[in-house]
């Protein structure tokens, strides 16, 4: 029996919902999952409790990962077995998503593996720059790799020097974060051997731009809390991971999209080794643009473009006359978990700095309350920076555009 055969009979025999959902049915080939129903988050976040197959309860994994989200403690397994991730992905409602302890110890090395790192980059000396710091990641140090952990919100100059006094070879970081060092590049010492981007939408222009004045390669990666959808191989191109994921690309009539440069309608993925809390055919938000084959031989497809939201990076002048910038990440996670009746919310920066945050509301009857909750959760995170803006919370309905690719959640107003 193949592996998905494997994994499906473990499924079957430890998940109620999907015992109750796909009765007798057999999977014996990957192919066989374009039969069964496909999923998104709230229907999985509905029946969480009989969808994971090791016993856990939403309420109580929710309850830690909200803990830790506020203590800003972001290492350690839940029950020592899992890790917990708490994502609003491109759609703002939150998911919950486990990872058991022995799968987050083995996807880094797959990351570095399949990163197109060269090995005459070795010791690889890596800075590794987001919101929050994995516990998989923290368990990666070994003598030939030092990997050492940065939050986007450092200022840039003490960036500048943690790279030069570690002497850092190979930066990881989102796109956003790469433009605001740009200015900065001729202050590191010792040119980086290449930097990896991930998270947010790079275009091929500021691909360009970035190898141009860091004079260095530069590659991307495909990650999300579904999944590690994707890996640069030695030429730089983005292959899917077809033996950790499987990806169907769907026209508007759910029918199969194979040829390179079309974009497809819907995005499914089936997790393939994550077994605690199966993900069959679930229907993502952001979409894949299939490129033509590599010259490097692999026969896993390749990416043109991972089609999300391009979100512009927040801007304030504080009183002592210094940039802060925000992260749309960061200020997202402030948002999402302010309150559980959210189920879209938009950004707005206008040209007095000053904020307008549009939340769509689950639960009508709650409003003034919800308001209230952003209201003091964003006040009280922005002070930490010395930040004041005017702040003012709006509830209303959020209507997605058709085309995903193009939808911004976070907006800075400019002048033309």
């Amino acid at each position: 029996m193949h592996t998905s055969g494997y994994s499906y009979l473990i499924i079957y025999n430890h998940s109620t919902y999907y015992k109750h959902t796909l009765g007798e049915f057999n999977i014996e080939t990957l192919r066989d999952f374009r039969k069964l129903p496909i999923i998104n988050k709230r229907i999985m976040m509905e029946n969480f409790d009989s969808l994971n197959t090791v016993g856990l309860f939403k309420d109580e994994v929710m309850s830690f990962a909200l803990k830790k989200e506020l203590e800003k403690d972001y290492l350690g397994y839940y029950n020592d077995e899992f890790v917990i991730g708490l994502s609003s992905g491109t759609s703002g409602n939150k998911g919950i998503y486990i990872t058991p302890k022995s799968l987050t110890k083995q996807l880094p090395y797959v990351f570095l593996a399949r990163s197109g790192l060269l090995l005459c980059y070795l010791p690889f000396k890596i800075l590794f720059m987001l919101r929050v710091f994995s516990q998989g990641f923290e368990d990666i140090n070994s003598p030939i790799i030092s990997l050492n952990y940065l939050s986007t919100m450092t200022p840039i100059n003490e960036v500048i020097d943690h790279i030069n006094n570690h002497k850092i070879n190979i930066l990881m970081a989102p796109p956003s974060l790469c433009r605001l060092l740009l200015p900065y590049a001729h202050l590191i010492n010792k040119p980086l051997k290449m930097i990896v981007t991930y998270a947010e939408v790079l275009e091929k222009e500021e691909k360009h731009r970035l190898q141009t004045i860091f004079k260095c390669k530069l590659i991307e990666i495909y990650q999300a809390s579904e999944g590690q959808f994707a890996s640069a191989c030695s030429h730089g191109k983005l292959h899917i991971n077809e033996d950790l994921v499987y990806v169907e690309l769907l026209d508007e009539d759910y029918k199969e999209v194979t040829d390179a440069h079309v974009v497809a309608k819907h995005m499914i993925a089936t997790n393939l080794v994550n077994l605690a809390q199966p993900l069959i055919r679930y229907e993502m938000n952001d979409l894949i643009v299939l490129d033509d084959p590599c010259p490097c031989g692999s026969h896993f497809r390749t990416i043109k473009n991972v089609l999300g939201r391009n979100d512009d990076v927040l801007t304030f002048t504080k009183k002592d006359g210094s940039i802060q910038h925000i992260f749309p990440d960061l200020m997202s996670r402030w948002i999402m978990t302010a309150s559980e009746n959210i189920r879209e919310y938009k950004v707005l920066q206008h040209y007095d700095q000053s904020l307008t945050i549009i939340v769509d509301s689950l639960k009508d009857e709650d409003i003034e309350e919800l308001k209230v909750s952003i209201t003091q959760r964003i006040n009280k995170e922005l002070e930490k920076f010395d930040i004041h803006p005017l702040l003012k919370v709006v509830c209303e309905q959020i209507t997605m555009p058709l085309d995903r690719s193009k939808y911004k959640r976070f907006v800075v107003e400019t002048i033309n």
